[in-house]
């Protein structure tokens, strides 16, 4: 199949793009132009100072559409009430510490302000200021307070300022505030009467009381998987090992440290499950004995570690499935797609996500990963390297389609 990604979760979303008077306003032309890439339909509204640092008709080539600056000019067609009121979200970037100030107290003496007062889709705000200004506790109190309301405030980055400074203040990355935007506005309920079933992180296998086996896996994939499937609908349930991830909000999850631990949890929930994705990285093998206390160091001799094989969980719902999708990951270091078709025949697979953990930029650990999703049909889709929110995204809407033909495939044929 083509190596194109498929839709963004971004596509066909109407957005309020927000620039207020920040030297960081050139910055949003770049999240502008990724927000109409990615398929979204922007209407940006500046603020008069944000018209000192970029002009209005740069943001109204790249959008296609007319931008808003003034309240009196835009009371005419009344679009403090319908643009909001039309959109899916609104993004505010960058957003000054007087903007933040204003939209925490309610003033509204411009169009964006007032704008704020009128709707009722998803905020979120990305602040970009320079010197010791958000740290200040005035400023830390109106975000505060937004955030309290339910808006979502994308934290400012650590660096050099435009004053010579090096502190917090720099605007957020153009990939993280559209991570912030994706997990924010809900996308196609295309899910929804699914239960899913993902398991994330790795597992702990113990040597002694004080040490353990385990693996580089983080568990973002994986929770980027249970928080997708959760917005397009779905009932999720999240099996995971220890990580320092905070758990989505709204997904019942399930701790578990081996994988023992992880196959008796996701034993117990895989017969109520339609979907079963088993993002977690188990561990192959674990210590065969391990001892009762700490394992003390001796001079000159080292303990030999006797290992068994740790349980199988895949092999192990395979054989009990009944009309689960069951998708697996294979994470390897090289021959990648001969391992995973090996894997993807040899467990009884539906689908397996298949990724290099050596390559630049993705793997363990990393926000991004790039994958080949094989299908028992012998279908191939390439993901190029992107951000692990996205690429659940795309995980999820390759096993909705691959629902859909399986269904079309067994459904009985009208004669006549």
């Amino acid at each position: 199949m083509s190596g194109a990604p498929s839709p963004s979760p971004m596509a066909g979303l109407r957005i309020v793009l927000g620039v207020t008077g920040s030297i960081a306003a050139y910055k949003a032309v770049s999240v502008l132009r990724a927000l109409t890439k990615a398929g979204a339909s922007v209407s940006v509204v500046m603020t008069e100072a944000a018209t000192k640092f970029v002009t209005p008709m740069t943001f109204e080539v790249l959008s296609g559409q007319p931008v808003t600056t003034g309240l009196f000019e835009a009371h005419q067609e009344m679009k403090h009430l319908s643009l909001p009121e039309g959109a899916d979200a609104i993004l505010v970037a960058p957003a000054t510490a007087n903007f933040l100030a204003k939209a925490a107290v309610g003033l509204a003496d411009d169009v964006l302000s007032t704008m704020l007062l009128t709707s009722r889709c998803p905020l979120i705000i990305a602040p970009a200021m320079d010197g010791g200004m958000w740290t200040h506790p005035a400023v830390q109190d109106h975000v505060a307070t937004l955030r309290r309301r339910g808006a979502v405030v994308v934290d400012p980055e650590d660096g050099p300022l435009a004053s010579g400074l090096v502190a917090q203040g720099r605007l957020a990355e153009e990939s993280t505030i559209l991570d912030a935007l994706v997990r924010t506005v809900p996308p196609e309920k295309d899910l929804a009467g699914q239960r899913v079933l993902v398991s994330a992180g790795p597992t702990q296998e113990a040597v002694d009381p004080v040490r353990f086996l385990s693996n580089r896996s983080s568990g973002k994939m994986g929770y980027a998987v249970a928080e997708a499937a959760r917005r397009r609908g779905a009932e999720v349930t999240l099996v995971t090992g220890p990580t320092a991830l905070t758990p989505p909000p709204g997904v019942q999850v399930v701790p578990v440290t081996t994988a023992q631990d992880m196959a008796a949890a996701m034993n117990a929930h895989f017969d109520q499950a339609s979907i079963v994705i088993m993002a977690a990285a188990v561990a192959d093998f674990r210590p065969k004995h391990p001892a009762a206390h700490k394992i003390k160091k001796r001079a000159m001799t080292a303990p030999t570690l006797e290992l068994e094989p740790a349980p199988d969980i895949l092999a192990m719902l395979s054989a009990k499935r009944t009309t689960q999708v069951l998708v697996g990951f294979a994470a390897e270091t090289q021959d990648l797609l001969n391992h995973a078709q090996e894997k993807l025949a040899a467990k009884g697979l539906d689908l397996i996500v298949a990724n290099d953990v050596t390559q630049p930029g993705g793997g363990f650990g990393s926000d991004q990963n790039a994958a080949v999703l094989l299908s028992k049909t012998g279908s191939r889709q390439v993901f190029s390297l992107r951000q692990k929110t996205q690429l659940a995204h795309d995980l999820l809407t390759a096993i909705v389609e691959f629902i859909k033909q399986t269904e079309r495939a067994t459904a009985p044929s009208s004669i006549g």
